[in-house]
């Protein structure tokens, strides 16, 4: 299988269910994929760009894996974006990125009726995605389809009900992120 390099961009992934609960079972289904928690890796948020950038460079796959937040990704996400995905990188005309195939891989706390035309927000899950089409065209990647699942918002970690639902989502989610990581990866 080809070479897959999952980034974890969960601010907070120790105290989070789903995004956990969904690279845990992705680990066990490709022990193989090298995942990358950012949150881990750097907590004073201090990339080393040069390890960034060398993952990225050894990546058929590249997998971005984190909460839906403000209709995109989180702010420990785009900043590690805005550090290592610099011109004569990953865009411009000396660009290394070229051909990998990118897959984005959310949750939203908000459930699914919610990113409705006529529901609450007014708009689709779709329509925020175009952000993430951009991003992979100016760097030369391949966009996959996304893979998402709404309604996994917080839990009372009490409620033990509330908490195994959720984990069943994220281990759907998982499975559904696995099969298309192996599509992109055959």
């Amino acid at each position: 299988m080809k070479n897959i390099l999952i980034i974890s961009g969960h601010p907070d992934l120790q105290h989070s269910l789903a995004n956990a609960e969904i690279l845990a079972e992705v680990e066990k289904s490709l022990p193989q994929a090298e995942i990358r928690k950012l949150d881990a890796l750097y907590p004073n948020r201090r990339f080393d760009i040069a390890a960034e950038q060398d993952a990225l460079l050894k990546a058929d796959v590249i997998v971005l894996q984190f909460p839906f937040s403000w209709y995109s990704v989180p702010g420990l996400m785009k900043l590690w974006i805005d550090e290592v995905f610099v011109h004569g990188f990953a865009h411009g005309s000396t660009a290394k990125l070229g051909g990998k195939k990118l897959i984005v891989s959310f949750t939203t706390g908000a459930p699914a009726a919610l990113y409705q035309k006529d529901g609450f927000f007014k708009h689709s899950v779709e329509d925020y995605l175009p952000q993430f089409e951009t991003f992979a065209a100016l760097c030369g990647l391949d966009y996959q389809q996304p893979v998402y699942t709404c309604g996994i918002g917080y839990t009372d970690r009490g409620n033990e009900e509330a908490v195994n639902a959720q984990k069943q989502q994220a281990r759907e989610h998982a499975a559904r992120l696995v099969a298309q990581i192996k599509a992109a990866a055959a």
